[in-house]
């Protein structure tokens, strides 16, 4: 490469949990720049999720850091061309790029949900994710069967 990597940008943590992954699900959920809206949406689907667990021992934070767990995939597949055919080759995932994953898929799952709010649609899948079912936790698993079934592909890895 010619040009020096760009440098990582610090992300500061919320206010209220005061965690750096809360800002980085933030900053995904946010469109046109309203970090604000974006916030009140993420603690509102906070509090539907304390609501929804209130005999439950783990705080709503502790749940959606498990139910980002349990949507995380651990390999996906990338297309490679070798001597004109297409492999789906498996590779593991970056831990920043698994994360990030995990978000986006969460995110977009929620936006696609039937429907109140977008609070409410988010704390559907928070859930759905926690008890590993939902569209986030399908795609985790959609993920890894492609990875599985194209394993005889591993050694073209770059």
């Amino acid at each position: 490469m010619r040009k020096a990597k760009p440098k990582k940008r610090i992300i500061l943590p919320d206010p209220v949990y005061n965690d750096q992954k809360v800002s980085k699900f933030v900053n995904h959920l946010m469109y046109d720049g309203k970090k604000n809206v974006s916030y009140e949406i993420f603690y509102a689907a906070m509090k539907v999720v304390e609501g929804k667990l209130p005999n439950d021992e783990k705080s709503a934070l502790d749940v959606w850091k498990k139910a980002l767990d349990n949507i995380t995939p651990q390999v996906e597949v990338k297309s490679r061309r070798v001597g004109g055919a297409t492999f789906q080759v498996p590779t593991e995932i970056r831990p920043d790029r698994k994360e990030s994953v995990s978000m986006k898929n969460m995110i977009a799952f929620a936006r696609k949900r039937g429907g109140k709010s977008m609070a409410d649609k988010l704390a559907a899948e928070i859930l759905d994710a926690y008890n590993e079912q939902g569209g986030s936790f399908k795609r985790r698993e959609d993920m890894h069967r492609m990875a599985e079934a194209n394993r005889a592909f591993a050694h073209f890895r770059f």
